[in-house]
C-alpha cells in the first residue's frame, strides 16, 4: 500500500493568473492537459468535449452503444456479474465480486474480493480493482490501481495513476447544487450534480485522503495521507498537511 510520493516540492496556494492566456488561463480542463488519450481504448469518448469532465454525462450512453456482452476472463469462487457487461482476456474476477453493468472492463486486470461495480463503468487494460472497493459511472484509463477500500464514483482516474487504501472521492455536495471549479477566482459551473475528481495520468493519493467534488489533480501531481482536497492542484505539485503531532509524558494508570 502506498502511503505517499517519491519527493517533496514546495507548497503552493494555486491561482489562476489573471493575465494568464485564454478564456481560463493556464487552468488544466482540456482532455489533453490531464490525459494521454493513447492509453485508453476508449479516446472516443472525449471527442467533443471542451472541458474533461464532460465526458462522465456520456459513459452511460458511451457503454450502451459499444458494449458487447461476452466473458472472456477467469473467476476464483462465485461471482456475480451482469448481463450487459464485456470482460477481456486474462483478467481475473475474485470471489465475491458484483458486476451490475452495464461495463466493459479491459484485459488483464485484476477485479478483486468483494469489489462492488455498480452501473456504467469502464476499465481500461492492467487495471487493478480491489478488495471492498466502489465504483459507478467511471473512467479508468489502462494501468491504473484502485486497490484497497476506495470510492470512485463519477470520475476519472488517468494512465497510471494510483489511489492509496481508504482513499474516497466524494462525488456530490451536502446541499446537492452543481460542483463547481475555480476559475480566476470566480466559481465555473460544471452543470453536473455529481461529479467526483479528474485524476492526471501518473498521479497519486496518500491513503485516507479525501477528494471533494470537483477536484482536479494535474499529471504526476501527489496528495498526501490524510489530505482533505478541493480544488486543482497543478502538474506535478504536491499538497501535504503538517498537522503537528504532540508527544506526551505516559501517566501510570491509577490502581
Amino acid at each position: 500500500m502506498k502511503g505517499h510520493g517519491r519527493e517533496e516540492g514546495k507548497r503552493v496556494n494555486f491561482q489562476i493568473s489573471k493575465s494568464a492566456p485564454g478564456p481560463y488561463g493556464s487552468a488544466m480542463f482540456k482532455p489533453s492537459d490531464l490525459f494521454d488519450l493513447s492509453q485508453t481504448s476508449h479516446a472516443a469518448l472525449f471527442e467533443g468535449c471542451e472541458f474533461a469532465w464532460e465526458v462522465l454525462k456520456k459513459i452511460k450512453a458511451y457503454i450502451e452503444a459499444n458494449v458487447r456482452p461476452a466473458l472472456h476472463n477467469r473467476c476464483e469462487g462465485r461471482a456475480f456479474i451482469g448481463e450487459k457487461v464485456f470482460i477481456g482476456e486474462g483478467t481475473l474476477v475474485e470471489d465475491g465480486v458484483m458486476i451490475k453493468g452495464p461495463a466493459i472492463i479491459g484485459k488483464n486486470c485484476q477485479i478483486r474480493h468483494n469489489a462492488y461495480l455498480r452501473e456504467d463503468v469502464i476499465i481500461g487494460d492492467d487495471c487493478v480493482v480491489g478488495n471492498s472497493c466502489e465504483l459507478k459511472n467511471s473512467l479508468l484509463f489502462d494501468d491504473c490501481q484502485v486497490p484497497h477500500f476506495n470510492y470512485v464514483g463519477d470520475s476519472v482516474i488517468g494512465y497510471q495513476a494510483h489511489l492509496g487504501a481508504g482513499v474516497k472521492i466524494s462525488n456530490i455536495k451536502l446541499d446537492r447544487t452543481n460542483v463547481t471549479v475555480e476559475v480566476k477566482g470566480q466559481p465555473l459551473d460544471t452543470g453536473l450534480r455529481k461529479f467526483g475528481a479528474l485524476l492526471g495520468d501518473h498521479s497519486e493519493v496518500g491513503c485516507n485522503a479525501v477528494l471533494n467534488p470537483g477536484s482536479i489533480l494535474g499529471r504526476g501531481s501527489f496528495i498526501y495521507p490524510n489530505v482533505n482536497w478541493r480544488g486543482v492542484l497543478p502538474a506535478n505539485m504536491i499538497a501535504k498537511n503538517k498537522a503537528a503531532v504532540d508527544v506526551v509524558v505516559k501517566k501510570p494508570r491509577e490502581k
